[in-house]
């Protein structure tokens, strides 16, 4: 269904909401986004003072509108968030045409440039060793913890090795991208957003060092291509727009990743009978990766901001309004998806939303699918008797979508 359609659908009135700070509704929200569909395609939610798009369609239409797009607006007072600003403005992610298609085109060069199939056999190799790990701690000590072992160093490492940072400052990157995510999420308490400035800002120190060396002593990274990529005209990324790539590399592909594989290995493990499906049939493992991103989506909403008058299914957003796209509601919308609440390790086609839409379509999806199919392929050979050794311990957050600890071991 394209965008114009979405258009005529109808919209209802509200009369269910949700509160995403409730424990109860984190825990599972797919009820709540159900009963949402059933009453209409974009609801007004006043906490957050958004209008949410619930449906595919609707969801759909909202990550293609053309006149819905990333307008950055700064965190305030301006002089506390400084580099947590700096970021943002320059970022990817949330700048539109022209400044979008200029920064996109050269950081997609870079992109081009190999780096994602060189890592690929490295990807398999660390996934293993991440993994063995896993399974002599579930050996001495009867469990361990999938995101400790596994789910958290896999993406930091992966990102870390294409941009080139070196192994002993690898530690640093995770608590900094865990930091700073957390100013995505509505509420925030005046700490949480002290500790995403402060991280930012000895982020974009780091990477400035980082870069300097790299314009000295160009390596075989991703950082390297980037200072030297250039456009047809000419043109570079300027620094701040190449910290600020770096950035979003580790943030976007830590994040997302990180809660694929966890929420994802739950769901597979609540789901034994789609374990055993992975178990006899490997070749199932890369359509199994795109329906772990859509049953339980580790991004559960994204927002865009209307450039002029926008109507989504029937609801009108004004310039400078903005409307989301829930994620995870459209992923379980069963006009799209035959018996969306159902885990189906071979479900094609499968045209969830997870790596978005559009212009905006996530640059690193290719880099994690592989992280995702390179941990789950080796825990069904290193261990395929994987159970559930506690109940696993939610995130509080809404918008990120994932579990601080599940600890996984052997079926008795």
């Amino acid at each position: 269904m394209d965008a114009s359609t979405a258009q005529d659908l109808p919209s209802v009135t509200v009369t269910v909401t949700f509160d995403q700070r409730d424990p109860a509704f984190i825990a599972d929200p797919y009820p709540v986004f159900a009963a949402l569909r059933e009453q209409g395609d974009v609801h007004w939610h006043e906490d957050m003072g958004i209008a949410v798009a619930v449906s595919h369609a609707a969801s759909s239409a909202v990550l293609r509108h053309r006149s819905l797009g990333r307008l950055w607006t700064d965190a305030t007072p301006l002089e506390r968030f400084g580099s947590f600003n700096l970021l943002h403005r320059n970022s990817l992610l949330e700048n539109e045409p022209p400044t979008h298609t200029r920064l996109r085109r050269l950081v997609a060069a870079a992109f081009g440039r190999g780096h994602v199939e060189r890592l690929r056999p490295w990807i398999a190799d660390l996934a293993d060793r991440l993994v063995d790990g896993l399974v002599a701690e579930v050996d001495a000590a009867g469990s361990a913890d999938l995101l400790a072992h596994v789910a958290s160093p896999l993406p930091v490492e992966v990102i870390a090795e294409l941009l080139g940072v070196p192994t002993a400052d690898r530690p640093l990157l995770q608590p900094w991208s865990n930091a700073i995510v957390k100013m995505y999420e509505y509420g925030l308490a005046e700490d949480k957003r002290d500790a995403a400035e402060r991280a930012a800002g000895e982020f974009v120190a780091y990477l400035r060092d980082l870069v300097a060396h790299r314009r000295a002593n160009p390596g075989d990274d991703l950082v390297s291509d980037l200072v030297a990529v250039t456009d047809t005209d000419g043109a570079k990324l300027t620094e701040d727009e190449l910290v600020a790539t770096a950035v979003l590399l580790l943030m976007a592909g830590h994040e997302a990743t990180v809660n694929v594989i966890g929420n994802g290995v739950r769901a597979l493990v609540d789901h034994p009978s789609e374990w055993q499906r992975l178990l006899d049939d490997p070749t199932l493992l890369p359509t199994a990766v795109e329906e772990l991103i859509r049953y339980d989506s580790p991004l559960q909403l994204f927002e865009r901001t209307a450039t002029e008058p926008v109507t989504i299914a029937g609801h009108t957003v004004e310039p400078g309004r903005k409307i989301a796209a829930l994620l995870g509601a459209a992923a379980r919308d069963p006009l799209v998806f035959a018996n969306p609440d159902v885990l189906d390790v071979g479900r094609t086609p499968n045209p969830h939303l997870g790596f978005g839409m559009g212009i905006h379509y996530c640059l690193g999806a290719p880099l994690a699918r592989i992280e995702v199919q390179a941990a789950v392929s080796s825990l069904t050979r290193k261990l395929p008797g994987i159970a559930l050794a506690a109940p696993p311990r939610q995130r509080a957050e809404f918008v990120m979508r994932g579990v601080h600890e599940l600890r996984l071991t052997r079926q008795r």
